[in-house]
């Protein structure tokens, strides 16, 4: 169903997808747009490794939750900064493309721990983050994409 890695000379391990995942905090997620246009737009993400699922959250309406209750079906494409290479100009960088099910967390009380959990990627600021979600907790949205697949690889920009 999902098609093999094109250059497997480059493809990373699970476990070097993983480190991606988890390591960067924003991504792109692209869903089904209206008239069947592709929609990508950048979200802050956060990887539970407990569950294996990757998390996002947002306002209740838009574009982008419009699209997700037409169609759960997503992507998502997380690439680190890269380093300059020791031959010339150009960044070698590794990007990793999950595919899956995205579906909204219904358990409040769950909403609001990845809603935290996505917050502590960015700060430690207690204070902060409770004001969040206090003030922002009541109208978020947060969802789950249920990973059916996963490919990495390290991408040479020449």
């Amino acid at each position: 169903m999902f098609r093999s890695l094109t250059r497997f000379k480059q493809a990373l391990s699970q476990q070097e997808c993983l480190q991606v995942l988890q390591q960067e905090k924003r991504g792109v997620l692209a869903v089904l747009g209206d008239e069947g246009y592709p929609y990508a737009l950048p979200v802050n993400h956060w990887y539970d490794p407990e569950t294996g699922k990757l998390c996002f959250h947002g306002g209740r309406k838009g574009h982008r939750i419009d699209a997700l209750e037409r169609c759960d079906k997503v992507s998502f494409c997380v690439y680190d900064g890269g380093t300059q290479s020791q031959e010339g100009w150009w960044l070698d960088f590794r990007s990793v493309i999950v595919f899956g099910r995205a579906r909204r967390v219904e358990d409040h009380d769950r909403a609001l721990e990845i809603s935290r959990r996505l917050s502590y990627r960015f700060t430690q600021d207690e204070a902060y983050i409770d004001h969040e979600i206090r003030h922002s907790g009541p109208g978020v949205a947060v969802y789950e994409i249920e990973v059916e697949h996963m490919t990495g690889k390290l991408v040479h920009e020449r």
